[in-house]
C-alpha cells in the first residue's frame, strides 16, 4: 500500500513500525459546538483508512482526542453561564450522536485534555530541562530557535517565518514564533496546579502528550485536515522530537478542504463569515448521514470537494441503487433453492473477484476511495444483470458476501431494510409452518432474522404476537 506523506510530498510504500500492527493518531474535535462538514471529512477519511487496515489483517490501535480545554470552549461556556467542563461534556455526547450517524467507529482511546494534565506537565518539564522551553510569569513557551528542524512538515524555514511574522504583542517572548505550552490562569478560566503556578495547557502540547502515552514515542500515521499542517502539526513535531530525541511520525496524512457551491454555481470556501457554514446536525435534518459519508468518500481525500444539496441528492440516489442490490440479494436468498453452483454462477463470482481486486488496488493507491467506490457500482451493475431468483442459494451467499465486503470497508450500505407489517406476518406464518414440520432450525433462523430487524416474537396461548423494539 502506498500513502502520500505530507512531510515528503510524495507517495511512499507503507511499512509499519511493527509487523501487522498500525499505530494511528488523528486530531479530534474541539468540543464547544456541533461539528461541521469540514470537521467530518477527516473523521470519515481516517475511519475508512482504519477499516481498510483491519480488512487487510492489521492490528490497528486508533487514538482520537477530544480538546475539552480551549479558548473557544471557555468563551462559549461563559456566554451560557456554565462551567467549561459542562459544555464540553455536552458536545462530546453530541459528537458521538453525529459520528454514529456517519458510521464512524469508536476510537480505541478517546483521550481528553482535562484528564491528561500530569502527562502534559511532565512533557513541558522535560522540554524546559532540555532547553527547548522557558517559563515567564506563569506562562511557558516553546523556544522555536532551539529546534533546528522546525518547518520540516510545512516546508517553511525559520527565517521565512520570521520575515512574515507580525510584531508580537507579548514582548516577554524571546521570539514571535515561540508558542505557548502552558498558560497562566486568567479570571473565569479553568485551571490546574503546576510547577509554574495555576494555569492550563496550550493547544499543541495536548496531542504530543496523549499520542506518547497511548502509542509510544514514534507512531506510524498521524492524520488531520490540511489546515492543521501549520502550526499545529508542525508544533507537535517540534515538541515530541525535542522531548524524546526520536522521530515522531513516519507518515503524515492530511485531507483537503470542503468547498460550498454558491448560488452562482461557483465554489467558495466554507466559512461562518460567508454564511455558508453547515453543521452535520443541520444536514441530518434533510439527509441520512450515511449519504454524507458516501459523499465525502466520492472524492479522493486529498482533493477539494464541492458541497451542495444537489450533490447530496445525487449521492442519495446512488446509495439507493447500492441498497437495492443488497435487498434484492437478500430476497433471492430467502427464496433460493439448494444446489451446486453452476458454471455460469462461477463466472459471475470470478468477475466479482476481479472487481474486488480492482477495489483493493485503488485503496492501496493512497486510499483512492473515489475509484474504489466506482468498483462497487460495477459490482452492483454486474449483479443486477447476472443474478436472479434462479441463482442457487450457495452462489447467492458467496455473491452477497463479496458484494458486502468492500461496502463494509467504506462503511456504507450497512443498514437493514425495515420490514413491512405484511412481510413480518408472512415470516411468522413460515415459522409456524416450520414448527409444525419440526424444522426447528428454520424456525430459529426466522426468529433470529426478525430479531436482527428489531422484531421480537412472543409465543402465547392465543398465538404468536410481535412487536418492534
Amino acid at each position: 500500500m502506498k500513502i502520500y506523506n505530507t512531510q515528503k510530498n510524495r507517495k511512499e510504500e507503507f511499512i509499519p513500525l511493527e509487523e501487522n500492527k498500525v499505530k494511528m493518531y488523528v486530531c479530534g474535535p474541539t468540543v464547544y459546538n456541533f461539528f461541521h462538514l469540514g470537521n467530518a471529512r477527516p473523521f470519515v477519511v481516517f475511519d475508512t483508512l482504519r477499516r481498510y487496515f483491519i480488512y487487510k489483517g492489521y492490528d490497528v490501535t486508533f487514538v482520537q482526542n477530544f480538546t475539552d480545554v480551549d479558548d473557544k470552549i471557555i468563551r462559549a461556556a461563559n456566554e451560557e453561564g456554565i462551567e467549561a467542563h459542562e459544555l464540553s461534556e455536552r458536545y462530546i455526547k453530541e459528537y458521538f450522536t453525529d459520528a454514529d450517524g456517519l458510521g464512524i467507529m469508536r476510537a480505541d482511546v478517546h483521550p481528553k485534555v482535562s484528564e491528561h494534565i500530569p502527562e502534559i506537565i511532565d512533557m513541558i518539564t522535560t522540554l524546559i530541562d532540555k532547553g527547548y522551553a522557558y517559563a515567564i510569569d506563569g506562562d511557558v513557551y516553546y523556544r522555536v530557535s532551539a529546534f533546528r528542524d522546525y518547518g520540516i512538515l510545512s516546508g517553511q524555514s525559520i527565517d521565512d517565518l520570521m520575515s512574515g511574522a507580525r510584531i508580537d504583542i507579548d514582548d516577554r517572548k524571546e521570539s514571535p514564533l515561540d508558542f505557548a505550552l502552558w498558560k497562566n490562569k486568567k479570571e473565569g478560566e479553568p485551571y490546574w496546579e503546576s510547577p509554574w503556578g495555576q494555569g492550563r495547557p496550550g493547544w499543541h502540547i495536548e496531542c504530543s502528550a496523549m499520542s506518547k502515552k497511548y502509542l509510544g514515542e514514534t507512531i506510524d500515521i498521524h492524520g488531520g485536515g490540511a489546515d492543521l499542517i501549520f502550526p499545529h502539526h508542525e508544533n507537535e513535531i517540534a515538541q515530541s522530537c525535542a522531548c524524546s530525541g526520536k522521530k515522531f511520525v513516519n507518515y503524515w496524512m492530511h485531507n483537503g478542504y470542503i468547498n460550498v457551491v454558491n448560488e452562482k454555481g461557483e465554489d467558495e470556501k466554507m466559512s461562518k463569515s460567508l454564511g455558508n457554514f453547515f453543521t452535520v446536525r443541520d444536514i441530518s435534518e434533510q439527509f441520512d448521514l450515511e449519504v454524507v459519508r458516501m459523499f465525502i468518500l466520492s472524492a479522493h481525500y486529498r482533493s477539494p470537494i464541492s458541497f451542495s444539496k444537489e450533490h447530496l441528492e445525487q449521492t442519495k440516489n446512488g446509495m439507493e441503487r447500492l441498497y437495492n442490490v443488497k435487498y434484492n440479494l437478500q430476497f433471492f436468498m430467502d427464496k433460493a433453492q439448494d444446489g451446486e453452483i453452476t458454471e455460469a454462477e462461477k463466472e459471475t463470482i470470478a468477475k466479482l473477484d476481479e472487481l474486488m481486486a480492482q477495489f483493493e488496488a485503488e485503496m492501496d493507491d493512497d486510499l483512492n476511495t473515489a475509484n474504489a467506490l466506482s468498483s462497487i457500482f460495477e459490482m452492483a451493475k454486474l449483479i443486477n444483470v447476472e443474478v436472479s431468483e434462479n441463482t442457487t442459494k450457495a452462489a447467492l451467499q458467496l455473491i452477497y458476501d463479496k458484494y458486502m465486503a468492500p461496502c463494509k470497508v467504506l462503511g456504507i450500505v450497512g443498514k437493514e431494510k425495515e420490514l413491512l407489517d405484511e412481510e413480518i406476518i408472512e415470516l411468522i406464518e413460515q415459522r409456524t409452518q416450520a414448527r409444525k414440520n419440526k424444522d426447528f432450525a428454520r424456525s430459529d433462523e426466522i426468529r433470529d432474522l426478525l430479531k436482527d430487524r428489531g422484531i421480537i416474537l412472543e409465543d402465547t396461548r392465543e398465538g404468536v404476537k410481535w412487536k418492534r423494539i
